[in-house]
Order: structure tokens, then sequence, then C-alpha cells
């Protein structure tokens, strides 16, 4: 502004808003910022797109969406009509002239201040409660499928007749719009309440009447509506009764109706709904009394009622008519409690059967026994859970490859065509063991791993080592006889993306010639050819060198996504995972086959169970936990089997369980997803195996539902446990064992999935249980549970591996191979029943101080009182069902049973011919460690033998010491 007075003029500074220059870049600023987090947002949901497209799974992508924006938009309108409406109706009910008292002069300036913006304070107050109300609902889409699809289970609950379907798939449906309908009214409530108030409707202070006849007549039809739905609560209590959960001494977890709950919480939940309807229509009523007198005393009947019908009487119920009779009270509740927890898991036809559990060997059957113990199983050596360091060590071949930590077991055929139990494991990319880690490294060259190493279960080399049936780089053997697919893109290990089929080619691998590359020529992964698609994944990855890198150019795709549990659980949210994704060799290609499982957590009277702690055992970790989409559930079916190419990263997901209603549901939600059981090749069959997390969660019910009788069943005097792994110090259950076996009522070996049981805060063995696994048997999925006498002296896992450490001489020759830096790890404690008996076998392995990998140098074996700690399987056998003495003496000591005196160490420390042997013996064992890390195997094979001979020597020199003269046995 021009200065218009007389006064001196100066230099002037500008205050006051910015220059239109400043303006138009603050508004550019802002437009652009609002434009990037609107693109960021577009990113995400492009990228989904995109991925659900090249996997096949755009319809799991579109109908989830969908149902999302479904629910959201109905919902949030419902809440911000309902909202919007009672506002509007309590401002168009405000009376016209406001008493001239303090309160409503107070108010006054809030009216004025509001009074130019109403219409965007309603609009306001709307779209934000609309906004939550719509996230809420939008939330429940698994609800909402399920209800809208729900098939029946064709099986009704036994207190209301009522389908299992309605408690599984309507119930939590009904519970969500109810407890949405009392969101609605409660916020109407409010929201109408503070209007009235702010525009004179009612008055807390002022004198005369306290509100409005149009004040309360409509807060009294939201009253009423608030009574009305908590009639309707009442109501669906009644149905809810049947999956409440809640304590029982009994059983700890209990679910479902006992007698105090059929016969108090039901009848006063009847009688509470009654009340509240009659309640409802009081309120109602105001609208032409226009008085609260009626609908307060209505109300305060309710509330009182409710303490004395539903809490008061129950409580006497329990008090004088159950506790003094508890057990024949809940008898006729307890039979269904059990009935329905064993049919929810599958557990209701599980086999019983007494197993004698005899421990005296009988040494006229010991030849009989040899032979039985051959035939009966195979019995495992190579334990998957410790050698995969001796994997990782001789088979890595290069610092950017490894193998899982915990590797898997499988079934292959051997030159003879005779299927043996197989350890196989995949040779992944390790991101950090690449020489040189930069951008292009990461992601453009180290892509893929290598090929699959297996060796045979049951044997080992001369030196320990794994016997290779499937090895070197590329991989050659059994296996490879009929040319597969070597090269893995998607695996357990392979968590970074990578870009491959364009300009920039990758490393395949490196021989001795040097290295060799190769160009991705599968179909997987999204194109980024389209600029769209770089500068979405630039932003979605926030990695910029994405959308400008000369490395990406025609052809170039991205993979990402690359373990096989996180695919199966994107394409199929609504399945639970297994921990243990496995590979397997099918049809000229590596296929990780993973297990899925429909669950519920609305079976009636079926006891619940947490699956994250159920599947918990010495052997998960971060790699083999469940996705657990439902973590408490009280049904489970093992319902899919689901395949993903290590090529090409295609997800099939198979039907499984053709009865299933659950899955039915489901693919009724998401048609055409799910392939037919009858698609399932010959080959892949052949592979699929009975589920390890499916298992665990069955043996943790059976520890205490093997039990039918409610009165057995009530007493606890049967209830078992699992048993805690004995070969580590973790304090976690024992994981189960897959092995081929032969149970006492079958005529051949199945390949089974093993587990023990004890009893109760005991050690000795209560129970053994296995299952076949074998997907092409008849008698797939049959639990066989062996129970032992309740006063059986058949040693437990726990004790079995006391035993084997605390005898004299097998302690002496582990103190031996743990010389010299040496470590012993000990391997699967795997449990076989025998001619009325239990063979217990554990693989013995040493890591030596030169190699840092572990090598099967010792087998442990354990028959009722006699025990060996022998060089190979063979030779423990024959010891053990021979009359051959141990090296290392048995149970007893010596081979008629004789015990060993409790001085007899001391005694042969003091002889000079023990000591020569001992000193041998520790010679021995150093010249063959230093074979060993030569790789010498004539040298250790010999060192071997020495090693065994003084041992021999010293063994009978202690026990001539100690003036037991007779160890050779009978």
């Amino acid at each position: 502004m021009p200065d218009r007075g007389g006064g001196p003029t100066g230099p002037r500074i500008r205050v006051g808003r910015p220059s239109r220059r400043s303006r138009t870049l603050l508004m550019t600023l802002g437009v652009l910022a609002v434009l990037a987090m609107a693109f960021v947002m577009f990113a995400g949901f492009w990228t989904d797109w995109l991925w659900y497209r090249s996997v096949a799974y755009s319809s799991v992508f579109t109908t989830t969406l969908w149902t999302k924006i479904g629910l959201f938009f109905v919902f949030g309108l419902l809440m911000a009509a309902a909202i919007g409406v009672n506002i509007w109706l309590a401002h168009r009910m405000r009376p016209p002239l406001s008493a001239m008292s303090m309160e409503q002069q107070s108010l006054d300036r809030y009216r004025m201040s509001i009074a130019p913006y109403k219409k965007w304070v309603l609009l306001g107050v709307t779209a934000l409660v609309g906004l939550i109300g719509g996230a809420s609902a939008s939330g429940q889409w698994r609800t909402w499928l399920l209800w809208i699809n729900g098939v029946p289970f064709g099986q009704k609950d036994p207190q209301f007749g009522k389908d299992v379907s309605f408690y599984a798939f309507d119930l939590p449906w009904y519970r969500f719009l109810l407890a949405f309908g009392f969101a609605v009214v409660v916020l109407s409530l409010i929201a109408a309440a503070l209007v009235h108030y702010l525009y004179g409707g009612l008055r807390l202070t002022s004198p005369g009447a306290k509100a409005t006849g149009a004040a309360t007549g409509h807060l009294s039809v939201l009253l009423g509506l608030f009574v009305a739905l908590k009639a309707v609560a009442y109501w669906l209590d009644r149905y809810a009764l049947a999956v409440k959960s809640s304590d029982f001494k009994a059983t700890g977890n209990w679910t479902g109706l006992r007698y105090v709950d059929a016969n108090a919480y039901l009848p006063a939940k009847t009688i509470l709904f009654c009340i509240a309807a009659i309640c409802a229509v009081l309120f109602f009523a105001t609208l032409w009394r226009r008085t609260w007198q009626l609908p307060v005393i209505g109300f305060g009947l309710m509330v009182l009622s409710a303490i004395l019908i539903g809490g008061l009487y129950p409580a006497i119920v329990q008090k004088f008519q159950v506790q003094p009779n508890e057990q024949a009270k809940e008898a006729p509740y307890i039979k269904k409690h059990i009935d329905a927890t064993r049919d929810a898991y599958d557990i209701d036809d599980s086999k019983v059967s007494d197993y004698e559990g005899k421990v005296d060997v009988d040494q006229a059957d010991t030849e009989k026994l040899r032979a039985e113990a051959e035939s009966t199983a195979s019995l495992r050596l190579l334990d998957p859970n410790v050698v995969s360091p001796t994997f990782q060590q001789l088979q890595q071949v290069r610092g950017y490859y490894q193998f899982p930590a915990t590797l898997d077991v499988d079934r292959y055929k051997d030159e003879d065509g005779k299927e043996q139990d197989t350890v196989i494991g995949l040779r992944e990319l390790n991101i950090n063991g690449i020489p040189e880690r930069n951008w292009i490294n990461d992601h453009f060259k180290y892509t893929h791993g290598y090929g699959a190493v297996a060796a045979k279960g049951t044997a080992t080399t001369g030196g320990g080592a794994p016997d290779f049936t499937e090895s070197d780089l590329p991989t050659k053997g059994d296996l490879s006889e009929e040319k597969y697919q070597q090269r893995i893109y998607y695996g357990e290990k392979t968590t970074q993306y990578s870009i491959v089929g364009g300009p920039q080619q990758e490393l395949d691998y490196s021989d001795d010639s040097g290295e060799k590359l190769y160009t991705y020529s599968g179909k997987s992964g999204v194109n980024l050819s389209n600029p769209v698609n770089r500068a979405a994944y630039a932003a979605a990855f926030n990695e910029p060198q994405i959308l400008y890198s000369g490395a990406i150019g025609e052809g170039s795709r991205i993979l990402y996504n690359r373990t096989p549990k996180e695919r199966v659980e994107a394409v199929a949210p609504w399945l639970t995972i297994d921990g243990d994704a496995y590979p397997a060799l099918v049809d000229g290609r590596i296929q990780w086959i993973i297990d899925a499982y429909t669950t519920s957590n609305g079976y009636p009277y079926a006891s619940r169970t947490t699956l994250g702690d159920t599947t918990a055992d010495s052997l998960t970790d971060g790699q083999r936990e469940v996705v657990a989409q439902q973590n408490q559930v009280n049904y489970i079916r093992n319902s899919v089997k689901a395949t993903v190419d290590a090529y090409t990263g295609a997800v099939e997901l198979y039907e499984w369980d053709t009865k299933d209603p659950v899955l039915k549901t489901w693919k009724n939600a998401f048609p055409g997803t799910v392939k037919a059981k009858s698609e399932i090749g010959d080959e892949l069959m052949e592979h699929l195996r009975y589920p390890q997390d499916l298992f665990k969660v069955q043996r943790e019910l059976l520890t205490r539902y093997h039990v039918t009788s409610p009165a057995q069943f009530y007493s606890g005097s049967e209830v078992w446990q699992v048993p805690d792994d004995p070969t580590n110090k973790s304090g976690n259950s024992v994981p189960p064992y897959y092995l081929s076996m032969q149970m006492p009522d079958q005529d051949a070996q199945t390949f089974s999935l093993t587990t023990t049981f004890t009893p109760n805060r005991r050690d000795n063995l209560g129970a053994f249980m296995a299952v076949d696994a074998d997907a092409e048997s008849d008698g797939y999925g049959t639990i066989r549970i062996l129970k032992l006498p309740s006063n059986t002296t058949v040693s437990g896992p726990q004790q079995v591996q006391s035993k084997f450490n605390s005898e004299t001489a097998i302690a002496n020759e582990i103190n031996i191979l743990q010389r010299g830096d040496s470590e012993i790890e000990y391997g699967n404690l795997l449990t076989v029943p025998l001619d009325g008996g239990l063979l217990y076998v554990e693989p013995v392995y040493v890591r030596g101080a030169g190699t840092n990998y572990p090598l099967l140098r010792k087998v442990l074996v354990s028959y009722g009182d006699k025990t060996a700690f022998e060089n190979t399987l063979d030779e423990a056998l024959d010891v053990v069902f021979g009359d051959e003495k141990s090296d290392s003496g048995d149970t007893g000591g010596t081979g008629d049973g004789t015990e060993e005196p409790p001085d007899g160490g001391d005694a042969g420390e003091q002889d000079p011919t023990v000591r020569e042997a001992l000193a041998d013996a520790q010679e021995a064992y150093e010249a063959g460690e230093k074979a060993l890390a030569e790789q010498d195997w004539t040298e250790y094979g010999k060192a071997q033998e020495d090693l065994k001979a003084a041992l021999r020597r010293a063994a009978e020199a202690e026990e001539a010491a100690s003036g037991d003269g007779g160890g050779q046995g009978s």
C-alpha cells in the first residue's frame, strides 16, 4: 500500500501473506505430496494384483477385495445413516425457545458457534463413524463368506439338535451383527443425547421438566432398541453355551455345556430373554405415555434378574447339587464332550490295543528276535535333524549355497526297485554367502539354488558320512537317472526378490571350467517391461533403482513371495499351513509339497487347542512353525495338499479330504481354486504323507481323550503326556519321527509317523502311537496305539537315555570320543514295537575338532534289560539278541544278567592293562580323526578297528580286575 501520510518515508518490511510465487510453490508441493502418497497406495494395490495374476489366482484377490469393499460400504453406510438420522431427528425435535437459565445461557455460545457449520459437522461426524464401522465390518470378510456359502456338516449337536454348521458358520455372523447393532444403538444414543442437551431438549440443572416429550420419546425408542438387542443376545447366549470355554478340574480346558449350564444357565437365559423383551416393549410404549416410570422399573427388574437368575441361581446349583456328586452329575456331559472332541480332531477311529511290554529277553528266542528286528522296521540311522551340517560341508560346493537346518525324510526306490527311507535336502541359494554383495549380485546374478541332495536313511559310509544317492553339482545319482529341472528359484531359504529373464544373465553354477551363465525361461513373476509396473515396484520395494536400472529390459521379470508356505498362504488365505514343507522329485521337476488344514473354532462340545503351542517341539524354529489362520481351534482337517514348483513357482491346490464341510464351504466361496483329488498324479501320490502338525495336535489330544469312559476320564487316572526330547536340553516335546515300520497287527512295513507317551508325571513308557503315513496305503490315516500295562516297567525315552549315559563302559567310550575338543551329538531315539517289547535305537554322532560336522560313530540299542553300544547297527543288534558280550556291557553289565560291581570303574583305572588299553584307544582315535580330516577312508577304517580292539581289551581287563570274570555271557 502507498504511504498516504506526510511523515517520513523509509524502507518498509512487508508483513502478511506470502507472495503469489510462494503460494504457488507451497500448493505445488502439497499436491505433489498428495500424489506421491496416492501413488504409494496405488503401488501396493497394483503390485498385489499383478502378483495374483502371475500365479493364476486373480479370483482370490478379486473375491477378497470385493467382499471387503462391499462390507465396508454396506456397514459403513448403515452406521453413518443411523448416526446421521438420529442427530438430524434430535435437532429437528429441539424446543422452539430455551428456558432462560444459567445452563441454557452457557450453551448458547456453543449453539451460536456451531450454527454456521451444522451441515459440515453432521457430515464430518457421520463420515467418521461410517469409516470406523466400515473398517470393522471389512475385517469380517471370512465370517461373511463362511455364512453365505456354508454347507451342513450332517451332524447335530446333542443339546439343541442343530447342525454343527450353525455354530461353525451362522452363529459367528449373528454375533457380529449383534455387536454391530449394539455399537450403532449406543453411538446413536450418545449422539442424540448430546444434541438434545445442546438444544434444550434435555436439562440437567434447569427448573421444571428435565426432558421434553420429543426427547423422551426419541431416547426411549433408542433405549428400547438397546434392550431388544439384549434380548436377542440372551437368546443367542443359549446356543453359545455349546461352544463356551470354561475351566473344569477334570479336563482343565472344557468346551460345551455341563450340568450347571443345562439345568441353570440355559433356563436362566430363556427367562432373561422374556424379561428383556417385555422391558423393550415398555420403553417403546413411552411414545404414547411420555413417562419413563414403567420402563425404568422394567429395566431395574431385568438387571436384578440378571444378578439373581443369571448369577446367583447357577452358583447355588453348582454348590449344592453338582459338587456333592460331581462325577455322576457330569457323566452324561463328559461323554458328549469326549465324543465331540474325538470326532472334531478325527481321532474317533483310533485303534487302541493292549501291549505286553515285556522286559525280559528269552535266550531261546534271540535268533528269531534278531531276524524280526530287521524285518519289523527300516531303522533310520541318518537323523535329518542332525546331519544338515554334514550335507553342508560335503555337498555345499560353493559358499553361496545352503541346506535347511532340518532336512526331510521321504521315500525313493533303490536300484532294486524297493522303497527306502531317504533323507533329502535342496541346495538353496545363500544370499549371505555371495562373495561380493551389491544390488546387481544380490538380485540379478545370484538368483537360484541348484539340485537336490539325498542319502540313504538306513546306512552310512565306513567313515560315518551319509551314503549319498544323489550328490555333486550338477547332481547325479539314483534320482537323476531321469533328468529333472535342478534349478531352485523358490525355496524355504529364498526370501529376497530377484529380477530374471532380462539383459543381465544369472550365475547358473560353477565348476572347474568356470562360471556357467543362464537366463530364466519360465513364465513366473511379473513382467517389468511396462514402466508403470517398474515404478510401482520401485515404490512398493522402496528401491528406486528398479525404475531406472539398465539391467532391467525387455523380458525382465521380478520374482518375490518365494517361500512355499507364503505362496500357498497368499493364494489360499483361508487355510492354515503346516510348518514343514518338503521337496520331492515329481515328473522331472522339484516340487515343494505343503499340507494345509481347514479349521474352525465353533464345533460344539469339542475341546479347544492352541496350534502354536500344540505343534511346538524341540525342532520347531522360525522356519518350521505352523502358519495359523486361526490359532485356537476345536476342529481340524488336512483337507488340502498343495504343491509349489521350485522352478516356476506355480501353486496347485488339491482336494484331499472330500468330506470336509469347511473345505466345501470355502470352495463355494472361491470356486475353481482347488482341484479335485482325482487330478493328483501317480508320481506325486507316491510322495504324499501324513502331516506332522496334524499328528502333533492329535497326539496331544490323545494324551487325555484316548479314554472313552466318563468315570475314568473324570478321575484322570489314565492321563498321558508327551515326553520331553531326551537328546537335547531344550525342555520341549520329543518330535514325531517318520519311519518305515510294521505294527503288530500289520503284515508288512508301512511308512509311518510315530511317537511315544509316558504316564502323567512319570518317565516309564505308557503307550506307543503310530499312524499310517503312506498316502497310497489303504490304511492311510489309521492311528494305532499300543497301550502298556499301568504297572509296566518298560523304560520311557528319558529313562533309556539316562541308562545309556549312566553305564560305566558306555560312559568311558563316550569320554574317549569327546577328547580333543570333539563333541557328541545324539540322533533321533527311535522306538519300535518288537515281539511284545520295545526296541530303542539311537545313532551317536561325533563332531570332530578338525571336521566341525557330525559323523556317525556309534549306535546305541536297547531291548528289555539289554543294551549295546557298537560301531554299527548290525553289531549292536547282534549283541542285544545274541550270546556275544557287548564291548560296552548291557544293562546288567554282562550278557547273563549278573550285576557289574559298583566300583568296577575305579578298579579298572588302577589296572595297568586297562591304562595301556585306554592309551591305545586314544591313539587309535586320534589317528582316525587325522585320517578323517584327510578323507583317507582306508586309514580311517583301520583306526576304527584298532579303537574297537583297544576298548574290548580295556573292558575285559576292567571286569577281570573287578572280580567278575564271567562277563562273556552264556
